[in-house]
């Protein structure tokens, strides 16, 4: 069945935002990059209007004194344009310059630098009528034409209330000298812009958490595609299944490798086999090297028997190694006694077959054994 924005109830997962970031869904705000680009217009007109002022006025001053002589020559007049047009942009360079890296910097600021050539490959799907009033009576229409409005209220009373409190100045600017009138009129632009870029930066408080609301709901996730998310992410069951099986029987092959290595193997003497191993130079303590229970402990005690270990049968012991000891760890010191009785039982006995003489009697390891190794 299909799912419906209802049952999207799941936040979006890591993996989910990264691959809407491929295909270049991230969060953006408009209104945050007009606010900024504004704010910076202004501020640039604010500090560097008077010297842009003077830099034109003193522009058009030099450009209009042409000698008859130099207005007919259309060479000169072809130079002169070149030179007046490069002094201009010279003139304006701090305020183009700052504006250029407001335009390119405030879209980072929500959603950060994002480069998906997907976003790129044309969508001829977004030319159909069907598809665009559709689009155009959508919720998302319908509220993105209700900012407009409310955009377009905000801008509106600030605009006014500026005109109203500069018509003063404003008025007053015909009456002034060229010069002063040119960078007073760019002081006012520059406020203008200021007090445009307040009533932005409103918007863009408001239009921010929305686009970063808007964005998450449009990526939240279903609890069908979690699921199927997790199963693609860490793969099914049944592969699992097998990739553990398989790590458990190359597991089992290493360790019994290490059979043949032991000293002595304890057994239960049937459920349970414990191989272990004493290195007087290199172990503080004797190490289990190898551990099972029914089959894996038959096959231990196969291996130890075709490398002639020793099998040595004390159960309590057997089931104590096997229960409180990890597999490759040294035994804990409430069982040296015991072990050390098993060990030097195992060399008096390999003494003995190379010797000659009698056998020694095996030392009784009771199940006190089990109450000493927890």
């Amino acid at each position: 069945m299909a799912d419906t924005a209802q049952e999207r109830s799941q936040q979006p997962t890591p993996k989910r935002i990264e691959e809407a970031r491929r295909r270049g869904q991230v969060p953006r705000s408009h209104e945050l990059t007009t606010a900024a680009v504004v704010l910076i217009a202004g501020g640039g007109l604010h500090f560097f209007g008077v010297h842009v002022g003077r830099a034109l006025h003193a522009l058009m001053q030099s450009s209009l004194s042409l000698t008859r002589e130099q207005a007919l020559d259309e060479s000169r007049i072809v130079h002169a344009l070149a030179l007046e047009s490069a002094q201009a942009l010279y003139a304006c360079a701090p305020i183009m310059g700052l504006t250029l890296v407001a335009a390119l910097l405030a879209p980072l600021a929500l959603g950060g630098w994002n480069l998906s050539f997907t976003a790129l490959t044309p969508d001829f799907t977004r030319l159909s009528p069907v598809a665009g009033l559709q689009r155009m009576f959508s919720r998302r229409g319908l509220i993105e034409l209700g900012k407009a409005f409310a955009k377009f209220a905000v801008v509106a009373a600030m605009a006014s209330l500026f005109l109203w409190s500069k018509s003063h100045e404003l008025v007053g600017l015909g009456a002034e000298p060229l010069p002063v009138a040119i960078t007073h009129a760019a002081a006012l632009s520059g406020d203008a812009l200021l007090a445009l870029a307040a009533s932005l930066t409103v918007i863009a408080a408001v239009d921010v958490p929305w686009q970063l609301w808007n964005y998450t709901q449009q990526l939240r996730m279903s609890r069908a595609e979690l699921r199927e998310e997790l199963r693609e992410s860490e793969g099914s069951p049944e592969m699992k299944g097998r990739i553990r099986k398989a790590q458990q029987e190359l597991a089992r092959r290493r360790m019994m490798q290490e059979v043949p290595k032991a000293d002595v193997v304890v057994t239960n003497p049937t459920h349970f086999a414990v191989a272990l191993r004493y290195d007087e130079q290199r172990m503080r303590a004797p190490m289990v090297v190898a551990k099972g229970a029914d089959e894996v402990a038959a096959r231990i005690r196969d291996v130890a028997q075709q490398h002639r270990v020793p099998l040595f049968e004390a159960p309590p012991l057997a089931r104590v190694l096997h229960r409180a000891v990890p597999l490759g760890a040294e035994i804990p010191a409430s069982l040296y006694v015991a072990v050390a009785q098993v060990l030097t039982y195992v060399y008096q006995l390999r003494s003995a077959r190379l010797t000659g003489a009698a056998p020694p009697a095996p030392p009784a390891i009771d199940s006190a054994v089990e109450q000493d190794g927890e």
